[in-house]
């Protein structure tokens, strides 16, 4: 069989990446568009590697009873494969079940990567309350318009959109049922812009920004915004990285100090590191859980959140923000601390938020020459998580509580999670 081919599949399991497992002539074939027990006419699109094919459903023959319309009707199986927004792989399926699916993802993941046997729960965003528990911002009934980051690209015909599913075509659509109203309205008045990428930002002011970045050119100079966080505000530029769900970053830093209430005190006169720190996020969590006088070391090598990082963490006479490699920073601080900085390490917790492809072993040795009191882990990929996972089991550091996945994107398969490892 070659590339373009229809062929009848049945649906038989939910794999990593937003794709679905079916079998030809003894052959796994990752198919999009799919859900577990439907059997469907899928297009092969990519017949190259001899241990998997994929392809794309073109037509539902059995359907499955989590199938609902597309909650983005331009990426909907109706919409010819190839005319598919990328973006919102899960959105034909009905809430519950998406998260059903992503739960068994990431037990998948744990189990078989990482050999980890920990427990694993799945929740929607934390909703914000204020002191008297009137909720003032929540996840909406149908888990759309949360997205407050949005790129476009603009083809070189100056077509805007996003791109189509695992390719770089821009594909224009009608509408953004992710973005904030304020996003999706700007991305609607886009014109005349030049080849490249357009990024749509809406900080906590409510008013979305526009940052065109040209095929080519340097990005203009950087707006600096205010984000807000467990009662903090946080000046970050517009460009620069900050959680995309309008509640991701209250989510995570409400989890990271639930779980660390429940498992270790954060001594303020122990020696605390935030790694892949941004512009100090969770060195603030760890700050407000030990109080004023807490010692606590951001490191990001991203310069521009370093510098914002030194602000946001002012208030904290112990702490500090670095600039380096986190590889780099953690061999070092392992080889060159006295016994007195040792000791003081011993005591601490060690937060790490590395980016989709993980820390990887260097870093986690790194950490584990410091043996910290606790570590906790925050991950946007479950086999990332597993593998490093796995390296922390192997040197004894295990989860005395269960691994809280957050559906901070839904209609994607993809999921945020929080791990707290101890000795």
């Amino acid at each position: 069989m070659e590339t373009g081919d229809l062929v009848e599949l049945e649906i038989t399991d939910v794999a990593h990446g937003g794709v679905f497992v079916a079998r030809l002539e003894g052959r796994v074939v990752f198919v999009a568009d799919a859900i577990p027990g439907e059997r469907v006419r899928a297009r092969l699109s990519d017949t190259r590697k001899k241990s998997f094919w994929r392809a794309e459903t073109v037509e539902v023959l059995t359907s499955s009873p989590h199938r609902r319309p597309h909650v983005w009707a331009a990426a909907d199986v109706t919409t010819p494969p190839e005319q598919r927004p990328g973006g919102a792989d899960f959105g034909h399926i009905d809430l519950p079940h998406q998260r059903e699916l992503k739960l068994k993802v990431f037990r998948d993941a744990l189990e078989r990567i990482g050999k980890v046997d920990v427990p694993v729960t799945m929740q929607e965003a934390v909703p914000i309350v204020d002191a008297s528990g009137a909720v003032l911002a929540q996840e909406s009934p149908d888990a759309t318009q949360w997205r407050t980051r949005v790129s476009l690209h603009v083809d070189e015909d100056g077509r805007i959109g996003p791109f189509a599913a695992r390719s770089h075509r821009v594909i224009e659509v009608d509408d953004l049922p992710l973005a904030t109203p304020a996003v999706a309205r700007a991305a609607a008045g886009l014109r005349g812009q030049r080849p490249g990428r357009v990024d749509l930002v809406q900080p906590a002011d409510g008013r979305a920004r526009i940052l065109p970045r040209p095929d080519g050119e340097a990005p203009p100079p950087a707006e600096v915004i205010l984000e807000q966080a467990g009662g903090r505000e946080f000046r970050v530029d517009a460009g620069g990285f900050w959680q995309v769900h309008r509640l991701a970053a209250h989510s995570l830093t409400t989890i990271v100090a639930e779980e660390l209430r429940a498992v270790a005190a954060v001594d303020p006169d122990a020696a605390h590191l935030d790694l892949y720190g941004g512009v100090g996020l969770f060195a603030a969590t760890l700050g407000d859980l030990g109080g004023p006088g807490t010692r606590v070391t951001s490191v990001e090598s991203d310069p521009r959140a370093t510098e914002h990082a030194g602000e946001n963490l002012a208030e904290w006479v112990g702490a500090r923000a670095v600039t380096a490699r986190v590889d780099r920073f953690v061999r070092q601080l392992a080889a060159e601390s006295s016994p007195v900085e040792r000791e003081r390490l011993s005591r601490g917790v060690v937060l790490l938020d590395p980016p989709r492809a993980g820390a990887g072993r260097d870093v986690v040795e790194g950490i584990l020459a410091l043996a910290p009191a606790a570590v906790v882990y925050v991950a946007c990929d479950p086999v990332a998580l597993a593998r490093d996972l796995g390296i922390f089991r192997d040197a004894g550091y295990r989860a005395p509580r269960p691994v809280r996945a957050v559906d901070l994107f839904p209609h994607s398969h993809h999921v945020e999670a929080v791990a707290v490892l101890t000795p």
